[in-house]
Formats: structure tokens, C-alpha cells, sequence
């Protein structure tokens, strides 16, 4: 069974409802997760996303803030969510495939601006968070899996525009980075994106208050795919749809596409 798959900060899937369909028409991936949807789940035109070829959707919402979905043209059963660090909040909601792979669709807590517990409540959160992501996985280690969204941590020097200027700047903090892999290694998970593209500046996320993003590029690699060990060798084909930033009133982050042979 051959699937790709595609994740996306959407920032609204209601304001950005037809960036969703343009991606939908022209990319076509079989499996979308979308995460920040700030919309309840009765909300989300699940109908629209229907009616271009993906009757499946599973889902968690609240209105204004966070939400994930995972939308798809294959059958997609659900399999549950997880409220890590007891936020309340829609941050995580799991779908199950007809040939068994479960696909984990994330919103990790972006972390407030200053990376310092004791004086941002948002950023203790945010390592909280992490810290039970690390513990369920490792207490059930995945298999036939894959893990994808906006995890708001580019771990790889690499994976920002200036490793050095943005060490004290919440994403790519060495605490931040250190939980994210903490996580990874308790899953086993791999990194699939830069399984495929190994070397070079890679980004998904561009602020918004750049007058001119693509000229001053000043990105982050913010969104994330991995797959459990046991799909090491099942992917390929991963990119980052730069273009996508570009789009009239878009996200600040681009989608990420992987494809699967499993």
C-alpha cells in the first residue's frame, strides 16, 4: 500500500479554507494533517474537503485555539488522543489505516518568547508536554506508525536561518532541543524528512512580520514527519512546498509531504 501524506500549520482551516482546497486540487495527497485549525470539529467544512475526493476525517477542536485533523481519501478509523501535560487542549488526535498504520497528527505548545520556566508559564508547559510525549512512548514503543505536525522545535543546526543567533530564541533553545530528541529516542522514531534530504538549510516556517519572507528567508524547520523504526525503509519522496508560503493570505508554514510504500 502506497500513501503520501502531507502536514500543515494551517493557522484557521475555516479563514483558510480554500488554501486547503488549492492543496487538495493541485497536490493531492492522499492523507492531509492539519494542526492550529482554532475551530470546533463540527466547524471545520468537512464537506467542502469531501466533496474534493476525501470523505475521511478525524478529529479534535475547540474553538479559537490549537485543533488537529487529519483528513483523507483512504478509510481512516479513530484511535484516540492524548491531553499530555493536562492542558486541555486539542493538541493530538491519532487515526488507524486499514493496513494497520496508526498516523499521530501533533500541535506540541509553541512556548511563549522567553525560554525561561520560571518566567513563562507557556515555555514550562511546552517542555511538560514533551516530557509525557517521551514517557507514553516509551512506555508503548511504537510500531507501524507515523508522527507528524507542527512540533515548533528545529532541533538541527541546519534547520534555522542562524544557529547562532537563535540559541536563546524559543524553538531552537538546547533544553527545547534536547526534549524533542528525548522524544525521538524513546519512540525510536525517525526523522523522515531529513532522511531523505540529509544536508542544507531546510525550512517550513517563515514570521510574518518579514516585509519580504522568501527574500530574507529567515525560516525555521518548525514541522515535522517521522516513522517508527519498523518503517524505516517504507518512505520516501519527502519535500517541503515552499510555494505554499507564497499563497494570497497564507499560513506562516508550508507543507511537508512524505510518501510511504507500506
Amino acid at each position: 500500500m502506497a500513501f503520501t501524506l502531507a502536514t500543515w500549520n494551517i493557522n484557521s482551516v475555516r479563514l483558510r479554507e480554500g488554501l486547503v482546497a488549492r492543496l487538495l486540487r493541485e497536490e493531492a495527497p492522499d492523507i492531509l494533517c492539519l494542526q492550529e485549525c482554532k475551530s470546533p470539529v463540527d466547524k471545520i467544512p468537512a464537506e467542502s474537503f469531501a466533496a474534493l475526493g476525501y470523505p475521511y476525517m478525524v478529529a479534535r477542536g475547540q474553538k479559537g485555539y490549537n485543533g488537529v485533523a487529519i483528513l483523507s481519501k483512504l478509510p481512516i478509523e479513530d484511535a484516540g488522543d492524548m491531553d499530555f501535560a493536562a492542558l486541555g487542549h486539542a493538541r493530538h488526535v491519532a487515526g488507524r489505516l486499514e493496513n494497520g498504520v496508526v498516523i499521530h497528527n501533533f500541535y506540541v505548545p509553541a512556548g511563549g518568547d522567553i525560554p525561561d520556566r520560571e518566567k513563562n508559564e507557556k515555555f514550562g508547559q511546552k517542555l511538560d508536554y514533551l516530557t509525557e510525549m517521551r514517557d507514553w512512548f516509551r512506555d508503548g514503543r511504537p510500531q507501524k506508525a507515523i508522527l507528524v505536525g507542527d512540533l515548533n522545535i528545529a532541533p538541527r543546526e541546519d534547520d534555522v536561518w542562524s544557529h547562532k543567533q537563535l540559541l536563546k530564541v524559543v524553538s531552537h533553545t538546547p533544553i527545547e532541543v534536547a526534549h524533542l530528541g528525548d522524544v525521538q529516542e524513546a519512540g525510536g522514531w525517525v526523522d523522515v524528512t531529513r532522511s531523505d534530504i540529509p544536508e542544507g538549510q531546510l525550512y517550513s516556517w517563515w514570521s510574518y512580520r518579514a516585509k519580504d519572507w522568501d527574500a530574507a528567508d529567515k525560516g525555521r524547520r518548525l514541522d515535522h514527519v517521522w516513522a517508527s523504526a519498523d518503517l524505516r525503509h517504507a518512505f520516501h519522496s519527502s519535500r517541503v512546498l515552499r510555494a505554499a508560503r507564497g499563497w494570497e493570505q497564507p499560513s506562516d508554514h508550508a507543507p511537508v509531504f512524505a510518501t510511504f510504500d507500506c
